[in-house]
């Protein structure tokens, strides 16, 4: 069973199933949903999927979760790893140097770790909906990558509708064109005047809305999400690091029982969240490092106990999908470390305040589990010009973050993996920059076409279509005019 971050209003069910959770995924004050008890796995779990596939290795940590979802679904859900690059390996673990590999997320259909994730949980949501005769609103916030994975996902399902908010200016040019061009005929997708966290909480007060929630309900639609908001999300982020774990002693890079660090780039929390999963279901990890780009509010949390956003502005990076202040899923941690009381009143303080401020001995235990770095752009892109030569290793921005953790943690003790959250494809122009070491503005096509020759790296033939197609999704509103706009498109289908 699934109970609530913040407590329960006496509205709401106090407990309810995982289909229900990620349908409604909207708990009460504004909470989460989370599991009530974690599976305890272990060294012995690990052990026996030493030679299962990826998607024996998923079947099996969700099963272990005992939701209640059909196993002809799950498998069937599972079975779409199979479009990724490799069928046996959707994130392949590939060694960098010594005690550094980085686990590439970002071989399946959108080029983003958001896939790993979206293509199986699409699947089961939408199938839910079938089983249950229900319509629903599936509503997405995206600082890039999660837009056009959710709508790949869910194009064309049956008993789903999609609308997509992205930042106009706030994303790569492939991550708008993935997102504008998309041509499912159940979609609509909205650029906002404003960033990622004014997608975010304009989400958040929707999924809340009681009268948007009646509009819906006049047109026999239910309101979800995509975001990782939704446990749906994260208990497929949960998979990808044991599958880390277990490659590591598959390879005889470890030993069964090593600590390992875990090196996430992270925006809104959900990936860490996964790892942070993964370690209390039985994973031996040293510690999770945290890597922020110059939007550092997770480094002074983690750092000082402290989360500040009162004064802090938005800055615009070369790491985008980064570029956040408010991020959703430290409320799940925040909850499994001091309970939903204790939760309640801190995430009701950054709501009001923009503010809270953890204990001292809250503090040090959080940090048991998270030490935390951040990095600038300069930084970024000479890093990617250092590993492109000297390791022969093509890394986007995002990834580039996490080397700044590596080398202040981890250097020379014991074996990190780093989470490559995207692929270079996503984010060339600001590679060819790091390359050349210039400020050029260079054209998507154009920083494409030139490190793929220069570097003999093919270019994904989704990425390359990109270019000819029709942009169908041109609507750039304001905040408030989020809502009318959802409703024409809903009412004049």
């Amino acid at each position: 069973m699934f109970i609530e971050t913040r407590g329960n209003d006496g509205i709401k069910k106090a407990k309810v199933s995982f289909s229900e959770a990620i349908l409604n995924p909207s708990a009460s004050f504004g909470g989460l949903y989370v599991p009530e008890t974690l599976p305890n796995l272990g060294l012995d779990f690990i052990k026996d999927s030493i030679n299962k596939s990826y998607k024996e290795l998923a079947y099996d940590i969700l099963k272990s979760f005992k939701i209640d979802i059909e196993d002809e679904i799950i498998k069937k859900a599972l079975d779409l790893y199979d479009s990724f690059d490799n069928n046996s390996t959707p994130a392949p673990v590939v060694k960098v140097k010594d005690n550094l590999f980085i686990n590439e997320q970002w071989h399946g259909p959108t080029r983003a770790f958001k896939d790993m994730a979206l293509q199986p949980f699409g699947y089961i949501l939408s199938k839910l909906a079938q089983k249950r005769d229900e319509n629903y609103l599936i509503m997405a916030a995206t600082s890039g990558d999660t837009g056009p994975a959710t709508l790949e996902s869910f194009k064309n399902k049956k008993n789903i509708k999609v609308v997509c908010l992205y930042p106009d200016g706030g994303t790569s040019d492939v991550q708008r064109l993935q997102m504008v061009t998309a041509d499912g005929d159940n979609l609509k997708v909205l650029g906002i005047k404003g960033n990622f966290d004014d997608a975010q909480t304009s989400l958040k007060n929707l999924l809340s809305s009681n009268s948007f929630k009646e509009k819906l309900n006049e047109l026999n639609l239910k309101l979800s999400a995509a975001n990782s908001v939704n446990f749906g999300r994260i208990i497929f982020q949960i998979i990808y690091h044991f599958y880390s774990y277990i490659s590591l002693v598959k390879n005889n890079e470890i030993t069964l029982g090593d600590e390992i660090y875990f090196i996430v780039p992270s925006g809104n929390f959900g990936n860490a969240l996964g790892a942070y999963y993964a370690w209390k279901l039985g994973v031996p990890v040293k510690k999770i490092l945290i890597a922020s780009n110059e939007n550092n509010v997770l480094t002074e949390w983690i750092n000082k106990g402290i989360y500040d956003i009162r004064d802090k502005k938005l800055i615009n990076t070369k790491s985008p999908a980064m570029d956040i202040l408010k991020s959703s899923n430290i409320e799940r941690v925040l909850f499994d470390l001091f309970g939903s009381d204790r939760t309640k009143e801190l995430m009701d303080s950054l709501n009001n305040e923009k503010y809270f401020k953890l204990s001292e001995s809250e503090t040090k235990k959080l940090q048991e589990f998270f030490g935390a770095v951040y990095s600038d752009d300069e930084y970024g892109l000479k890093t990617i010009k250092l590993y492109l030569e000297k390791y022969n290793y093509l890394m986007d921005p995002h990834t580039a973050t996490t080397i700044k953790a590596y080398e202040e943690f981890v250097e020379n003790s014991k074996i990190a993996v780093a989470y490559s959250t995207a692929e270079w494809t996503k984010f060339a122009p600001s590679i060819l920059n790091a390359i050349n070491e210039d400020n050029k503005k260079y054209s998507d096509l154009e920083a494409l076409n030139e490190i793929s020759k220069k570097y003999s790296v093919k270019i994904p033939p989704q990425i390359k279509a990109l270019f000819d197609k029709e942009v169908i999704h041109k609507d750039i509103v304001k905040i408030d005019e989020i809502e009318d706009k959802i409703v024409y498109f809903l009412t004049n289908d």
